[in-house]
């Protein structure tokens, strides 16, 4: 019996270092076979300069700006590999700087310098088919732009695959929805519910990755050798379109809908409204290249179309695609799925039950029946509202919200007069500035003079108690965190600023009893997670949290 017990466990052992064995070989083989399709663009002329002047810099036939609104403005022509190249060259510092803060914040995240590394291995696994579900036109533009990218983070791979990779960093943010790095808000009117009659789009983009990370926006004209031109808003190096018009008056915006973590590489969702951005013109045109690409995660892109005089939501998954063109002369979209052939997607109604979507879709119908008809100066206003369904109190920041203070940038679309109107920080509280897009892919534009047309002025808060108690919140937030991990004690002035600056915030309150709770205060933390409870909670998920706090 002893020779056989001894015998079994070798043979065991004998399996199991095999089967580690199979595991290391296949991920070996398919670390090591990852493939990014780095493009390999024929040789091109190139501008001998790039000249820089105050706060205008020229590359060749490109423009780059810093707008005294605060937003930078770029311009760039020509083929695919020849716009990434003068993107690059105009933009590098401003690339330098997204990426620093984006790894920061990565870093600031998971501080583990080897578990970083295991990610890097993680990404290069989950995206080695990355290169092949991105169309060669954009690979080429990409990698023209990553020439001019710093070597600095080349742990994390090459400045190409690095940029690449950035683009599905993205999905994977609108896969952490539960994280709140997402929650956007967007509408459509036309006929009636707008105020000329004429198409009118609002938006909010809530990707949130740290005031910084907004701090560069830029607005950029692109004239590509084939499709429309386009105008789209984001950041140096995203060459997706997260809020973008082109010149036939056609629009799209992107808002997350709850899906499972993607478990492989598909074409990312601001690469596919890139491509619908550049090569159609109708809701129709776009909605067939929408079906013909398989992405990442669950995604609405709200379609707005001149031609048309009306806008649509395409509704797409990894699994199915449909278009859902609502009733009447308006159309909401938050971040759950409204058409008939997601009405028994088990996620749709999970997400519909337990988040914060519903409400923000019902706060907005309200607050379009009171500002109907709507132009630019009332689409603003509703971007910019902050209170919940009949003028309830949330407390600032909170995901109910329209406007929850963390909105990358907002804009006001009016495509039949080729219009856009771009927020100036901070989020959609500084003035709105309009481009028009006739008149900047004119010939006669001078990218040496200011080339937005009008403005609409900035958020009243910016003047009132109210934003002082707000950056006082976003202040003593992170202190209060960070004395929550050291349980280490706060003076009790600092607690009472803290409570006092955002009053009606559930979230105050929880941090408060987390604090209490870490330096043995039990009394104080059970009465803070209660008082939470008794203020508006986004999700069910963090209602049952504070619940289980109290309970445990």
């Amino acid at each position: 019996m002893h020779k056989t017990i001894k015998k079994t466990i070798r043979y065991g052992t004998a399996v199991l270092l095999a089967s580690v064995a199979v595991i290391m070989t296949t991920t070996g083989y398919l670390y090591l076979s990852a493939d990014m399709m780095v493009p390999q663009p024929s040789s091109v002329h190139e501008p001998d300069s790039l000249v820089c002047k105050d706060n205008f810099r020229q590359y060749g036939n490109n423009y780059l700006r810093h707008s005294e609104s605060g937003l930078w403005e770029l311009k760039a022509g020509g083929t695919a590999y020849e716009r990434g190249r003068a993107i690059g060259r105009l933009t590098s510092d401003l690339l330098y700087f997204q990426e620093k803060v984006f790894v920061d914040q990565i870093r600031e995240m998971i501080p583990s310098e080897s578990y970083l590394k295991f990610l890097r291995f993680f990404i290069v696994l989950f995206n080695r088919n990355l290169g092949k579900n991105i169309p060669q036109e954009y690979r080429e533009e990409i990698y023209g732009i990553s020439l001019s990218c710093t070597h600095e983070y080349d742990f994390i791979g090459t400045p190409y695959e690095r940029q690449l990779n950035y683009h599905s960093a993205h999905d994977l943010g609108h896969a952490m929805q539960d994280y709140m790095l997402v929650g956007c808000s967007s509408f459509a009117c036309w006929g009636e519910n707008s105020a000329n009659s004429s198409l009118i789009i609002g938006r909010n983009f809530d990707f949130y990755m740290g005031d910084a990370f907004a701090r560069n926006k830029l607005v950029a004209f692109y004239e590509p050798e084939s499709g429309y031109r386009f105008a789209s808003v984001g950041w140096a190096g995203m060459t997706g379109v997260l809020s973008g018009m082109n010149e036939t008056g056609l629009t799209v915006t992107i808002n997350a809908a709850t899906s499972d973590m993607p478990t492989a590489s598909a074409t990312p969702i601001s690469v596919l409204t890139r491509e619908i951005l550049q090569y159609a013109s109708t809701l129709d045109e776009a909605y067939a290249i929408a079906c013909q690409r398989k992405t990442f995660v669950a995604e609405s892109i709200l379609v707005g179309s001149a031609k048309d005089g009306r806008a649509a939501i395409i509704e797409k998954s990894p699994e199915k695609t449909a278009l859902f063109s609502g009733n009447g002369q308006q159309i909401i979209c938050t971040n759950h799925y409204q058409s008939e052939e997601f009405s028994d997607d088990k996620r749709n109604r999970e997400n519909i039950e337990t988040s914060d979507s519903p409400y923000r879709f019902a706060r907005l119908e309200e607050l379009l029946k009171q500002y109907t008809p709507i132009d630019a100066l009332r689409a603003a206003t509703i971007l910019r509202n902050r209170k919940g369904t009949g003028e309830t109190e949330l407390g600032l920041c909170n995901e109910m919200a329209i406007n929850q203070f963390i909105a990358h940038h907002s804009v006001i679309f009016q495509p039949e007069k080729r219009r856009m109107w771009v927020s100036t920080s901070p989020w959609q509280c500084g003035k709105y500035v309009a481009y028009d897009l006739d008149r900047i892919f004119s010939d006669t534009i001078d990218f040496n003079r200011e080339i937005y047309t009008d403005t609409l002025s900035a958020d009243p808060i910016l003047q009132q108690h109210e934003y002082r108690q707000l950056m006082t919140y976003k202040t003593l937030a992170p202190i209060v965190r960070r004395h929550i991990q050291t349980k280490e004690r706060l003076d009790e002035q600092t607690l009472q600023a803290f409570r006092q600056a955002n009053p009606h915030f559930f979230h105050v309150y929880e941090l408060l009893g987390d604090y209490y709770h870490a330096t043995g205060q039990e009394e104080k933390a059970i009465y803070n997670w209660k008082k939470a409870l008794t203020l508006p909670v986004p999700k069910r998920s963090e209602y049952e949290r504070i619940k289980n706090k109290i309970t445990n």
